[in-house]
């Protein structure tokens, strides 16, 4: 048996004992944490390509290609080269920019050679993909700046150590116009403008400039010069991709394969991407509790897509914690817990992922809610006659619109919760996106009433807590 298989059985017999108790989570969170350095140069061919295509939202040519070529190495002792190209426009970076780091870092432990690309010639031009308007361009100084900033920030999960590195510029920047009009004579001006943010952007009167639109063009050179078998890229970067594969045959270069990852849905649940800009990120650099708060936050419905981007759990193990929870001999609470240390530990480390556990369990899983500090009120007598959408946004300023409000409601995370005066015993009544619309002095009475409960009653919206008062 491989190592990796060894280690999934391990985990497989902890992930079927009590998700809620410590001293389980701790163990299972050191076995398969472990593996974010575990060597996997063991494993055939046909399941290194299943463990890529595993988290991969397209293979090309095929799943099945990828580990030919893999075998094909094999047999000659070498691995594959493997190829990223790092813009570095931002000294930031987010979750949402490790996803291919982790992938990447699997092709590195399985034997493959991995280089790295930094765009230091692209960056000045700026990838268009998904923009709506033009970007400023960047100097010399921003591009070693944010390079520095986003190799610490992404240590955590890949080994700097163990690659290569090359910048575009070596061999952009030697590109002269005669050369650069013959290439383009090559390349259909519909392959260029096929791209959707592209149309849009003319549709909509932006601009779009000639830089821009010779951008895949460019990186697509960096594959020319590599020579590369496969190109690792978010799934957004999936046109470039393809126009490395269409120069590369002009080129008379076999094709690179390629291998597109999925983009990462934001914490909010709204279903946009995660990003800076629509704060519904988690920052690299935020603090263990942040970090672990952040997680405990999603939607039920982001756990899994989670669990297969940030760590290293097999899709079997995902599928026996989903089983589980289906069962109902898991809740939901318990595997979020279970992802949010996995997250914590590889940024911080096991002690800081133990600690964050304890005191969100310490802050947020009190038997009472009169034993947390600092709650929030709402006076019924002053606010009952508004909605409870517009409480949560104007009052308690826990949601940033009405429609946030609303989408926390159509997650079943809208409730309220009625704690009893003597034992603090908890009844939990779910409120429906309609119910958030309407006003609160309406609402309470009347679901108090139909589920035959009383005591203090809580408006809690996601994990956002708020005791209800003047009923």
């Amino acid at each position: 048996m491989t190592r990796l298989g060894d280690s999934v059985q391990r985990a497989s017999l902890l992930l079927a004992q009590d998700l809620s108790s410590d001293a389980t989570v701790e163990q299972l969170l050191d076995e398969t944490g472990s593996r974010r350095y575990l060597d996997l140069s063991d494993l055939p061919a046909k399941e290194q390509a299943a463990l890529i295509g595993a988290r991969a939202v397209e293979v090309l040519p095929s799943v099945e290609k990828l580990a030919e070529a893999i075998e094909a190495k094999q047999a000659q002792g070498k691995g594959l080269h493997v190829k990223l190209g790092i813009d570095p426009t931002a000294a930031d970076v987010h979750l949402g920019h490790a996803v291919q780091m982790i992938v990447l870092s699997r092709f590195q432990r399985m034997g493959h050679d991995v280089t790295l690309i930094i765009g230091d010639f692209t960056a000045k031009i700026g990838d268009p993909s998904g923009r709506t308007a033009e970007r400023p361009a960047l100097t010399d100084e921003d591009i070693a700046k944010n390079l520095s900033g986003y190799q610490e920030q992404v240590r955590p999960f890949f080994d700097f150590e163990n690659v290569s590195f090359r910048h575009n510029s070596d061999w952009l920047g030697e590109i002269g116009f005669a050369q650069l009009i013959t290439l383009l004579a090559q390349v259909p001006a519909s392959a260029l403008l096929q791209r959707e943010d592209f149309r849009n952007r003319l549709a909509q009167g932006s601009g779009l400039t000639m830089s821009e639109l010779i951008y895949p063009v460019a990186m697509a050179l960096d594959s020319v010069e590599l020579d590369c078998d496969i190109e690792l890229g978010g799934v957004d970067q999936l046109l470039n991709m393809q126009m490395g594969r269409r120069l590369m045959e002009l080129h008379a270069q076999r094709p690179q394969m390629i291998a597109a990852m999925p983009l990462i849905e934001g914490t909010d649940g709204s279903g946009a991407k995660m990003s800076k800009s629509k704060d519904n990120y988690i920052g690299l650099t935020a603090e263990p509790d942040d970090v672990y708060g952040k997680i405990m936050s999603i939607p039920d419905r982001l756990m899994v897509p989670y669990l297969r981007a940030w760590t290293e759990w097999t899709d079997a193990e995902i599928d026996q914690a989903v089983a589980r929870i289906e069962a109902g001999t898991l809740h939901p609470m318990d595997l979020k817990k279970v992802l949010a240390g996995e997250v914590v530990l590889a940024l911080h480390g096991a002690e800081a992922a133990k600690a964050a556990r304890a005191h969100f369990t310490a802050q947020f899983s009190k038997k009472s809610f009169a034993d947390v500090e600092t709650l929030p009120h709402v006076d019924a007598g002053e606010h009952g006659g508004e909605g409870i959408a517009a409480i949560l946004t104007r009052v308690l300023e826990f949601t940033p619109s009405a429609s946030a409000a609303r989408r926390i409601a159509k997650q079943n995370g809208l409730r309220l919760v009625v704690e009893a005066e003597a034992g603090g015993d908890q009844h939990a009544i779910v409120l429906a996106e309609a119910d958030a619309l309407r006003p609160l002095a309406e609402v309470v009475p009347e679901k108090l009433a139909e589920a035959g409960v009383s005591g203090t009653v809580y408006l809690k919206a996601g994990r956002r807590i708020a005791q209800i008062e003047g009923l």
